[in-house]
């Protein structure tokens, strides 16, 4: 039996009613983490850790359908390898159609025979997501006293410091407010190394340092030339030391070996290159020699696990630590609040909901890649979400996967739970759907409204509260907006005396987030008795909303 005068969309969810997701500990969404993790990485069930398997596998359905030809008569991509983790444990790593599946620019399809599947262990081209290992190795040097964040970058590069660049500092190249330009044709326009590394020293800034934020591959080779100074030794070098042999990422590196090659995953087409594979694709880091800050990093999705699990850690992995915890919560600041919708530590993108999906907030952490890779890493509820493909094969001009990483993001979102303290709550299944109270009586010139509300919503979608008196007019009372905090919280609407209340799902043109939740609805009059006390309440009317128990 419910408690009269409590208008409240919630049933007892019984033992025997249970989902499978219950055998191990729920994992909540709601329920935001402090502080670092502790696990080391291994491999389980989804039901193991709490998590709901069905949007998980939702998701990897979804992303399977985008490696098959779709309108413009390709796929979004040739393949994929899809990893989830949850409180350390790797629940889904599922690899989908081809690692190397093209012959041409044309997209002519090799015999089936001639093609290579994705594996587990499929090694992909980064891409820029390597800005991240340089980063790392950039901290690290931090770490041992080489350099202060607000050193000018000319102080260690003297030839850095020409053409307006004199006071940009090592924060600025980190967080890309430096004002550098975003790239430069280092390998078509210039003969040789020491050519392309002088134009990037060379180059003038668009911008004065600090004024704006605008996402630059110099920023980044500008580090790496930065870590090589400070440490005596070439980027790869560093990389290895200090990141992938101490984190025994045994597939991590520039320029794979060729030993390797059968696993590698196919990239672009390139005039005088053919079909790249097991060589960087970007065109500047080639003509670097396959080592530069911004890109040139291979890897499997097992291995960049490790990399965000020891960053979820606090720098540490399985007794192997490659950065203080101190460093991972800098890097993992935002400094460009300056600049909204440009959230961005040192390295790491934070807050992108373009990529991160429903896991966005302002903790949330990654990267992605121009060749099709994605990096998310959700300090809040201790998960990761990766998505490697290869999407620029054999084109760069097929199109973009940002729905495909939202997929993979949400997927993973979805199965944390969002748990309502009677049971079940309403959630909006379409925009404009509506949740009605039934009819009040009315009783005095005020009233109050109180719920309990649960509000993960992209900027620009709302669910608005609205009051009638005679059923036809309907007025605004107040609305529910916001992401990022992940706690239930109570709402009180004081208003004038109201035959019914609903709430209104308005959805704006962002990327949606992980939803919205009310519960435990309750109107009282303007001393604080409750309505209709005498009678048990015959609940709310749903159009549009449904109940969740989860």
């Amino acid at each position: 039996m419910r408690t009269p005068a409590l208008l409240i969309a919630t049933a007892v969810l019984t033992a025997a009613a249970l989902p499978a997701h219950a055998e191990g500990r729920e994992a909540r969404f709601d329920q935001p983490h402090e502080g670092w993790s502790s696990s080391v990485l291994r491999t389980g069930t989804p039901q193991r850790v709490g998590l709901d398997p069905a949007p998980l596998d939702a998701a990897l359905a979804q992303i399977e359908r985008y490696t098959a030809p779709d309108a413009t008569g390709h796929p979004l991509f040739a393949g994929a390898v899809t990893l989830f983790a949850h409180d350390g444990v790797v629940v889904t790593h599922e690899p989908t159609g081809w690692a190397v599946r093209y012959g041409d620019a044309a997209g002519t399809e090799l015999p089936e025979d001639q093609r290579v599947p994705m594996t587990r262990d499929t090694i992909f081209d980064l891409a820029s997501i390597s800005k991240l290992f340089t980063s790392i190795v950039v901290m690290r040097q931090h770490e041992l006293g080489r350099f202060g964040l607000d050193d000018p970058v000319a102080r260690h590069l003297p030839e850095f410091g020409v053409n307006g660049k004199e006071s940009i500092t090592v924060r600025q190249l980190l967080t890309h407010t430096s004002g550098l330009v975003a790239w430069l044709p280092l390998w078509s326009q210039y003969p040789d190394v020491p050519s392309r590394l002088k134009a990037v020293m060379d180059t003038r800034p668009s911008s004065p340092p600090g004024a704006t934020y605008l996402y630059s591959d110099l920023n980044l080779i500008t580090l790496g030339l930065l870590a090589e100074k400070w440490s005596g030794k070439p980027l790869d070098e560093l990389v290895r030391d200090d990141i992938t042999r101490p984190l025994g990422l045994v597939d991590t590196g520039y320029n794979p070996p060729a030993a390797k090659l059968d696993r590698i995953a196919a990239t672009e087409y390139q005039a005088g290159r053919g079909i790249i594979r097991g060589s960087v694709h970007d065109e500047n880091a080639w003509s670097l020699g396959g080592v530069a800050g911004h890109a040139g990093v291979f890897s499997t999705a097992r291995d960049l696990a490790v990399l965000g699990q020891a960053i979820l850690n606090g720098g540490a992995h399985a007794g192997a630590r490659i950065l203080r915890e101190e460093t991972v919560e800098l890097m993992l600041t935002d400094f460009n609040q300056g600049f909204p919708g440009n959230s961005h530590g040192l390295g790491f993108e934070l807050d992108q909901r373009w990529y991160m999906g429903a896991l966005t907030s302002p903790r949330a952490a990654g990267h992605t890649g121009y060749t099709g890779t994605t990096l998310v890493l959700d300090p809040l509820s201790r998960s990761i979400a990766i998505l490697l493909t290869n999407r620029v094969h054999p084109s760069r001009n097929w199109g973009s996967i940002n729905p495909a990483r939202r997929v993979a993001a949400n997927g993973l979102a979805q199965a944390l739970a969002v748990r309502p303290r009677h049971g079940d709550a309403w959630t909006p299944e379409v925009n404009g759907g509506t949740l009605t109270t039934r009819d009040l009586p009315r009783r005095g010139e005020r009233q109050k409204l109180s719920f309990r509300a649960f509000v993960d919503l992209d900027p620009g979608d709302r669910v608005v509260v609205e009051a009638t008196a005679d059923g036809s007019a309907w007025r605004e009372v107040g609305a529910l907006t916001g992401y990022g905090d992940r706690r239930w919280r109570n709402v009180d609407i004081e208003t004038e005396s109201a035959a019914r209340f609903r709430w209104r799902f308005v959805r704006g043109t962002g990327y949606g987030g992980r939803g919205v939740y009310v519960d435990a609805v309750r109107v009282s009059d303007h001393r604080g008795v409750a309505l209709d006390a005498e009678r048990e309440p015959e609940g709310l009317r749903p159009e549009g909303w449904r109940t969740a128990d989860r």
